[in-house]
């Protein structure tokens, strides 16, 4: 069905909420409007904004208000949901962008192997229960999987291990901790954990062909990987020290600094295009362009003092409003549903911090407190697990059900994360602990308001 931009007025009797610009403004505003709510509410909580952007899509879905046949009809109709996942996927394209632009290897490079192994540590356990918890899932939600156990168990194995990043430096710039060695930790350790998480998902994607049944040579998944490595080694081998001579030829200021920052956002979308035709999902492109840009003269930076606002402020907001639309808490039904809510929640939570625990204890020598806190802290999961989820579900490697199961343990694990860490770790400023306000967050690390 053709549907029009625009629609003659109401004076013409046309209903503007029947044409495509002015119902997405309404979406937008909608949106907008119960999130920053919900944000507004939560705030005394000290809880991340991603909590309320999802607890608004949930209650604007089929799980809540949703159920209300004429709000649905009037605001989310079905023919517009094309356009809403379009402007949000640009959004969260565009995030992960932000996030590969500002990783800081530069802590991994000061804490040196320790950051690598507590990642690790907290990767293997979620990826060995991840094998244990698909039969579970095949016992408890009988419906068809359309991916192989293989790449299922990878990517459950990726879900349960991401880290949310930007929600882990809010956390930390809460407590005063980002310029402590144990935030510099925390950050580096998640910054690793991040790179091997997306890595594990590239490769269940990869060899899952992303779910869908295709007529393709039997050897695709090998094409797609090898592709994919190739676009990595190119990006970051070749492009990267072009793009600093670039840079540096560009300087700080002026038009044509401007003209680089634009640039570089227009490659990052069409970075995303060349992975989406490898048979990568595009965020993969924009994320591996991000951490090929050269971070000398404040490039970097300056970019993401450009970009940042618009992402975080509208299109991010609107992307996890469109996973709580997606999400049907109800599809989870009865005691096996919901006792593998619980198994989910625990394995998140436990295989993290045990494995984070253990090596943080024994390998580097840090007080079982602190310890215990950076478990904590590696559990965060927020808004990078959503984009995990929405992944999977876009490729068909995850049902309904299975997807609200984990987004309830992503919202369950994010809204724990504060309270816990600072029950374990309240350290008064001193003067070898910077206040948290001498720390700044810049763009995709930005704590929201």
């Amino acid at each position: 069905m053709a549907v029009k931009m625009a629609s003659d007025g109401l004076w013409q009797g046309e209903n503007p909420l029947d044409f495509a610009l002015p119902l997405l403004a309404v979406q937008i505003a909608v949106v907008l409007i119960v999130t920053q709510g919900l944000a507004f509410t939560l705030k005394p909580l000290r809880q991340p904004r991603v909590v309320a952007e999802i607890l608004g899509g949930i209650l604007l879905g089929p799980s809540a208000l949703g159920r209300w046949g004429a709000f649905r009809r009037t605001i989310f109709p079905e023919w517009s949901t094309a356009a809403l996942d379009t402007v949000s996927g640009l959004g969260l394209l565009l995030f992960l962008f932000l996030v590969g632009l500002e990783l800081d290897f530069g802590a991994v490079r000061r804490v040196g192997p320790r950051s690598v192994a507590i990642a690790a540590a907290g990767i293997v356990p979620p990826l060995l229960a991840a094998a244990g918890i698909v039969p579970l899932l095949d016992l408890a939600i009988p419906a068809p999987r359309h991916a192989s156990y293989f790449s299922f168990c990878v990517f459950l194995g990726a879900a349960l291990s991401v880290t949310a990043l930007p929600v882990l430096a809010c956390i930390l710039k809460e407590l005063g901790l980002l310029g402590v060695p144990f935030g510099e930790t925390a950050m580096a350790a998640a910054a690793v954990n991040d790179v091997f998480a997306w890595t594990l998902l590239a490769l269940a994607l990869a060899v899952s062909g992303g779910g869908h049944d295709t007529n393709g040579p039997p050897l695709a998944p090998v094409y797609i990987l090898a592709s994919g490595a190739l676009f990595v080694g190119i990006t970051l081998f070749a492009l990267r020290p072009l793009m600093a001579r670039l840079a540096r030829r560009a300087g700080p200021d002026g038009a044509d600094g401007d003209l680089a920052c634009s640039g570089a956002v227009a490659c990052a979308l069409l970075a995303g295009a060349v992975t989406d035709a490898i048979g990568v999902h595009p965020v993969f492109g924009a994320f591996v362009f991000g951490l090929a840009m050269p971070r000398e003269s404040g490039f970097a930076e300056r970019i993401g003092e450009k970009v940042a606002p618009l992402v975080s402020g509208l299109m991010l907001p609107l992307y996890f409003a469109t996973s709580g639309l997606h999400t049907d808490v109800d599809s989870v039904r009865g005691v096996a549903a919901w006792g593998m809510v619980a198994l989910v929640v625990a394995v998140a939570v436990a295989g993290k911090f045990a494995g984070t625990f253990a090596v943080a204890v024994a390998g580097t020598g840090m007080a079982r407190r602190e310890a215990a806190a950076l478990g904590v802290a590696m559990s965060a999961k927020g808004l990078v697990e959503l984009i995990v989820l929405n992944i999977g579900k876009e490729k068909k490697v995850l049902d309904d059900t299975t997807f609200a199961i984990f987004v309830i343990m992503a919202l369950t694990t994010t809204v724990v994360a504060t309270p816990l860490m600072t029950a374990l770790y309240r350290q008064p400023p001193t003067a070898t602990t910077p206040e948290s306000d001498s720390v700044e967050l810049k763009g995709s690390d930005a704590c929201p308001a």
